[in-house]
C-alpha cells in the first residue's frame, strides 16, 4: 500500500502516528538559519525571504501532523528544501556581472540595458541570517559561506548536489542525515558531494576569502569619507590595483582601480557626488546604503554597496542598484526609502 504523508514526511502504511504539538514559536526559532540555507540555495535575498515565509506557512499548516520521528529542525529543512527546489525550477541560474562577459572600458556608453532582477545573485542582509553567536569560528564559517562569489558558484550545481553540499560542508550535517532528508542513500549523498566539490573547484568556488581585520575599520572610515566627499583620487588609493566594480542590474563591470576612478567621473556616475552612506552588513561583508541627492529635496536610495576587503585594500565594489527592486531592496536592510536634507 502507499505511504501516508504526515508533516511532509512519508510514513509507512500501518505505522501508529503519535502527534507531537509544534508551536509557531518552535518554527520561528529557525527562521534565521533557514534564511541562510534558502539564500545559498536560491542566490537571492528576496527569494530567500519568500522561501522561508512559504516554509513557515507550510509547516504551520502541517503542525498538527508532526509526529516527532525527526527533530523539528530536520522537518523544517525538508520543507525548505522542497520549497527551494520548486522555486528554482521557475528561474534561470543567477549570476554576477563577472560571469556574463569580460570587463568593459570605463565609459558610460558601455552600460547597456537594465536586465531583469532574476538574472542576478542579489545581496543577503546579515541582520536576518547571521548566527546569533559571538563564537569566532561560527561567525567566520557563516561569512565564508554567504560571500557573493561562493553563492554564485553554488548556482552552478544541480539542486540536490547543492542541498548535499550546503548541509554537509556548511551546516555540518552527517551524510546519513542528508540521505534521510533527500530520501536517498548515504552512498548517493557522498557521490553528490564528490561531484559538487569537483564542479566548484573547476570554477574557483572553493576559494575561501580573507577575514576582515580590526584595522580594516579604519579603511572603511576612509572609504566613506572619500566617497561622500567624492574625492576620487583618494578613493582610488584605497582600492587594490585589480579591484572590480559591478552594478547589477547592468551587466557592465569594470576591472582595475584606475579604470574605476575614470568611470566614476563619467557624467552619469558623477551624479553620485554628494551621496550619503549609511552602514549595514551583507553577505558577511561591510556594506552601505548609498543615497544620492534627490532633486525634490533630501536623499533618495541609489545602491546597496557590498565591499570586499583583503590585505588592507578594497578588492571588490558590488553596487546593487535600487532598480533591482525599489520597493524591497532598501527595506530588506532596514534602511529608509528617503532621507531628509
Amino acid at each position: 500500500m502507499a505511504d501516508l504523508l504526515v508533516g511532509d514526511l512519508p510514513v509507512p502504511f500501518g505505522t501508529v502516528v503519535v502527534h507531537t504539538p509544534v508551536e509557531l514559536a518552535d518554527i520561528e526559532a529557525y527562521r534565521r538559519e533557514l534564511t541562510g540555507f534558502c539564500y545559498r540555495m536560491l542566490g537571492s535575498g528576496f527569494e530567500a525571504e519568500d522561501a522561508v515565509q512559504e516554509t513557515v506557512v507550510r509547516a504551520w499548516r502541517n503542525a498538527e501532523g508532526f509526529e516527532g520521528r525527526s527533530s523539528v529542525r530536520s522537518w523544517l529543512y525538508r520543507i525548505a528544501t522542497n520549497v527551494c527546489i520548486d522555486m528554482g525550477r521557475q528561474v534561470q541560474r543567477r549570476a554576477r556581472p563577472m560571469d556574463m562577459g569580460p570587463a568593459s572600458p570605463p565609459e558610460e556608453s558601455f552600460l547597456g540595458p537594465l536586465l531583469n532582477e532574476v538574472a542576478w545573485v542579489t545581496p543577503l542582509p546579515d541582520a536576518g541570517a547571521a548566527p546569533e553567536t559571538s563564537d569566532p569560528a561560527e561567525v567566520a564559517q557563516y561569512r565564508e559561506s554567504v560571500r557573493l562569489a561562493f553563492v554564485t558558484a553554488l548556482q552552478h550545481l544541480p539542486a540536490r548536489q547543492r542541498v548535499a553540499l550546503i548541509l554537509c560542508e556548511v551546516l555540518r550535517w552527517q551524510a546519513a542525515e542528508v540521505a534521510e532528508l533527500l530520501d536517498t542513500s548515504v552512498a548517493a549523498v557522498n557521490s553528490s558531494l564528490q561531484r559538487a566539490r569537483a564542479t566548484l573547484g573547476g570554477i574557483g568556488g572553493d576559494r575561501q576569502p580573507d577575514s576582515l581585520e580590526p584595522d580594516d575599520r579604519v579603511l572603511l572610515e576612509q572609504y566613506v569619507d572619500a566617497f561622500e566627499r567624492y574625492d576620487i583620487e583618494r578613493l582610488v588609493a584605497l582600492l587594490h590595483d585589480d579591484a572590480f566594480q559591478s552594478m547589477p542590474p547592468f551587466a557592465m563591470w569594470i576591472k582595475g582601480a584606475a579604470n574605476i576612478g575614470r568611470f566614476m567621473v563619467e557624467p552619469g556616475p558623477s551624479a553620485c557626488r554628494g551621496s550619503i552612506l549609511l552602514p549595514t552588513s551583507a553577505n558577511g561583508c561591510p556594506a552601505f546604503g548609498q543615497y544620492k541627492p534627490d532633486p525634490d529635496g533630501g536623499y533618495a536610495p541609489w545602491a546597496i554597496q557590498v565591499l570586499e576587503v583583503s590585505a588592507g585594500k578594497v578588492t571588490g565594489m558590488n553596487f546593487f542598484l535600487d532598480f533591482l527592486d525599489p520597493d524591497r531592496l532598501f527595506p530588506s536592510f532596514g534602511l529608509p526609502l528617503h532621507l531628509d536634507g
